[in-house]
C-alpha cells in the first residue's frame, strides 16, 4: 500500500488536534486553580524556553506587552516566576520558573501524563513501540522544519 505525502499530513491534521484537545483538558483541569489559563500557558512556556524575555511570552500568547507585564507581575508576586536581569543584555529581563512554579507545573504535568497513559492501554506493547518511534521521527522533521527559516 502506497501512502502519499499528503495522505500522511490529512492524517498528522486530524489526528493532532484530537491530541492536543485532551493534553489541554487535562492541563487545566489539573492546573493549580487559582491560575488562570493564560497564566498556566505562561508557566509552560518559560519553562520549555528558559530565559525567555517578557516580549517572547507576549509573542507566544498573542497578548500585548502590557497585559503579559501585568500577568507575569502577579506571577512574580506569587513566587512562581522569577526575573533577572539579561547577561548578554542588561536592558533586557529573562524570566525563569521557581521552585514553587516548577512544582505547580509538575503536578498538571502528571496526571495529564497518567490520563493519556491510561487510553494508550489498550494498545499493544508493539503499536506503542511503533507510535514512540513515529512521533521520534515526527519531532525530527518538524524540529528542521522550525530551525530552517527558508522552509
Amino acid at each position: 500500500m502506497t501512502i502519499s505525502t499528503e495522505d500522511c499530513a490529512q492524517v498528522i491534521l486530524d489526528v493532532t488536534p484530537l491530541i492536543m484537545r485532551i493534553i489541554r483538558l487535562q492541563m487545566r483541569s489539573n492546573r493549580s486553580p487559582d491560575l488562570t489559563v493564560p497564566q498556566f500557558r505562561t508557566l509552560i512556556f518559560i519553562r520549555n524556553h528558559p530565559h525567555a524575555s517578557l516580549t517572547d511570552v507576549a509573542d507566544h500568547l498573542g497578548l500585548t506587552l502590557s497585559s503579559t507585564s501585568k500577568m507575569v507581575d502577579g506571577l512574580v508576586k506569587r513566587l512562581l516566576v522569577e526575573r533577572s536581569d539579561s547577561p548578554q543584555d542588561r536592558r533586557r529581563m529573562t524570566l525563569k520558573l521557581t521552585g514553587q512554579g516548577n512544582a505547580s507545573l509538575d503536578q498538571a504535568i502528571q496526571c495529564t501524563l497518567n490520563r493519556v497513559s491510561s487510553a494508550l492501554v489498550q494498545i499493544s506493547e508493539t503499536e506503542r513501540a511503533g507510535i514512540v518511534k513515529t512521533m521520534q521521527l515526527l519531532n525530527q522533521v518538524f524540529a528542521v522544519e522550525l530551525s530552517d527559516p527558508s522552509k
